[in-house]
């Protein structure tokens, strides 16, 4: 069976309002029509030519899983509304527990540590012992 892609059918007035990227869709013929296959996601339509158009709908197993998920998210939706109608809808943010504070702290001092421990370092290099001048005792 000959693969035909989307470019083929574009001479066909009215039948796609969008024009899809190219090579975007694969065509092949089967006994009712055309079964489109969007190669970007994984769709496949089932296409057919009435009054000189060509329609294409969703195969019947995609059709019931995209309706399943709008269904889902239909749900979904309708409950967060209902929480914001409510005022149960206010966000707490989640303090840290005392471990996440230890050892956040732990990594804190380790790194301030070194870091001093730079410092002093650079301080030794700046007085080195030969510019040191020897202390006169005060005298008062």
């Amino acid at each position: 069976m000959p693969v035909l892609l989307l470019g083929g059918l574009s001479i066909v007035p009215g039948a796609f309002a969008q024009e899809p990227a190219p090579g975007r869709y694969a065509m092949q013929k089967t006994e009712n029509g055309l079964a489109r296959l969007d190669t970007q996601t994984g769709e496949v339509s089932l296409c057919r030519e009435t009054q000189g158009d060509i329609v294409c709908r969703m195969a019947a197993d995609e059709r019931t899983a995209f309706e399943l998920e709008l269904d889902l998210l239909t749900k979904r939706v309708e409950t967060l509304e209902k929480a914001v109608e409510e005022g149960q809808a206010s966000v707490k943010p989640r303090l840290p527990t005392k471990e996440e504070i230890d050892q956040t702290m732990g990594i804190m001092e380790r790194m301030m540590r070194s870091f001093m421990g730079i410092v002093k370092d650079l301080e030794g290099e700046e007085r080195s012992p030969s510019d040191t001048v020897p202390e006169s005792p005060q005298k008062t």
